[in-house]
């Protein structure tokens, strides 16, 4: 169902591909947009559990597009070096794809609350608990399930890594 990657020699293992989504703060994801064209948009995110959450506003694009069709990918650059006296760039990124969904209850609660410790962990406890309180009603959560992953970096990093 999903392509297998060309050159295998610059494939991201599984566990790479995690690191990745645990270092990165911001992907696009591509959903399916207005008169068949997709849409893309940049977005901060959290991986957790083989899921990734994602916050925003209540009406939308992004989320008229959920609505139509809940396939999704979501793309993380992880590194892009120019490299001039190589003509080419040292990449690592990571493509997901899954389908995503909206949110309710408690389980977008809880989703708000990782999220938001992730993005203000020198915040008291408490006082990010008042915060999701106050910010939950006004917020949607989204939750996209990974079906597929796959990373990939450019083949200087892996020679630079297998020299290692």
């Amino acid at each position: 169902m999903f392509r297998e990657m060309r050159r295998k020699n610059q494939v991201l293992s599984s566990e790479e591909c995690i690191q990745v989504l645990n270092r990165a703060t911001s992907g696009v994801l591509a959903v399916s947009g207005d008169d068949d064209y997709p849409y893309a948009v940049p977005l901060s995110f959290i991986y957790h559990n083989n899921k990734i959450y994602f916050h925003g506003a209540k009406t939308g694009h992004k989320l008229d597009g959920i609505m139509r069709n809940e396939k999704v990918s979501f793309c993380v650059i992880d590194q892009d070096e120019i490299v001039q006296e190589e003509y080419t760039s040292y990449f690592r990124s990571v493509i997901v794809f899954g389908k995503a969904r909206i949110m309710e209850g408690e389980e977008k609660k809880r989703a708000l609350e990782i999220l938001t410790a992730r993005y203000s962990p020198d915040i008291e406890e408490t006082q990010r608990a008042q915060a999701v309180d106050k910010g939950l009603m006004g917020v949607c959560m989204i939750e996209l399930d990974i079906e597929h992953m796959s990373g990939k970096e450019a083949s200087g990093l892996v020679k630079a890594k297998n020299k290692n």
